[in-house]
């Protein structure tokens, strides 16, 4: 049987992170630090990455870390989950991406290394449909539920619903798109800011699906899966409170991992809500999230892979 969670983490240190300037045209949610230096911000980012990979393992989460390189610069590295997933029958797939100096970070290198520790059985390298214009960014734009073999999706310039069909129907699961856009109309850029799936429970910006059909759909689908809704608002979602993975540590335990910000955003009835199917574990990541626009989630990659 499929787990919802994994319990092995990649993770990537940055050594260039700072604002990227190609992926802010359609991520809303990147903003500029002021009264800071290009230095003080790759620093910072670095303290928070080394922080947040001792709270994980100080939980008994096992995270396997690489060292992003100094060339090309990559500013957003410290974002695997766009490029890269890793799947319980020895697949991983390597996703196209919108901005080309995104499509930097994919590393054969990293691969390689994965394979001394993690049994691959097979690489599907879908990249090459950017040369079409089509992208699909991995677990940014697909959010799983894997116990029941569903794939959810919100539709931007970086997910096309074309080659997320194409996806599901290799993987075998069934495909459930949408639209969800922000209080300004803007298309959400990632699905993986308005909604987390996990086994019994599931943290959604219902608001944001603004076709009343669409929003009822995902909202039952949902439900009908066993999922216990838990509706966060669009102040709450611009907080990073849709960007939350659930983890297993070696004990078998389960934690929802979330940014600082993310649980202060929160309300004590929806922090019960979601205690009563797992542990919130938090952790500080201003600078990532905020100029990166992208939160706790986005740092994470999960190996499903089998261990070597």
């Amino acid at each position: 049987m499929s787990n919802q969670y994994s319990s092995n983490l990649m993770m990537v240190r940055p050594a260039g992170f700072q604002f990227n300037y190609e992926t802010a045209v359609s991520n809303a949610f990147q903003k500029s630090l002021e009264g800071l230096s290009a230095d003080e911000i790759k620093q910072k980012a670095i303290e928070e990455f080394d922080a947040y990979v001792a709270k994980l393992r100080a939980n008994n989460i096992n995270v396997t870390v690489f060292q992003d390189t100094d060339e090309p610069t990559k500013p957003d590295a410290i974002f695997p989950n766009n490029w890269i997933s890793m799947h319980e029958n020895g697949t991983v797939f390597l996703y196209p991406m919108l901005t080309e100096n995104r499509r930097l970070e994919i590393r054969t290198e990293i691969l390689e290394e994965l394979k001394t520790s993690f049994i691959v059985s097979k690489v599907n390298d879908i990249t090459a449909s950017v040369n079409e214009g089509k992208f699909l960014e991995g677990t940014g734009s697909i959010i799983f539920d894997h116990l029941h073999k569903i794939a959810y999706a919100c539709l931007s310039p970086r997910t096309d619903k074309d080659l997320f069909a194409n996806y599901c129907n290799i993987i075998q699961y069934e495909p459930v798109y949408f639209y969800s856009q922000d209080e300004q109309d803007n298309l959400v850029y990632h699905t993986n800011v308005m909604l987390t799936i996990g086994d019994t429970f599931a943290v959604i910006c219902l608001e944001s699906i603004k076709n009343k059909s669409e929003q009822t759909f995902v909202k039952n689908r949902l439900e009908s899966t066993g999922h216990e809704i838990i509706d966060i608002s669009f102040a709450q979602m611009n907080a990073f409170a849709g960007n939350m993975l659930q983890v297993q540590n070696t004990d078998g335990k389960t934690f929802l991992v979330m940014s600082a910000t993310s649980l202060k955003s929160l309300t004590p009835e929806q922090i019960a809500q979601i205690e009563k199917h797992t542990s919130i574990l938090s952790v500080e990541i201003p600078t990532i999230e905020t100029i990166g626009g992208g939160s706790a989630r986005c740092m994470l990659a999960e190996i499903y892979l089998e261990k070597q």
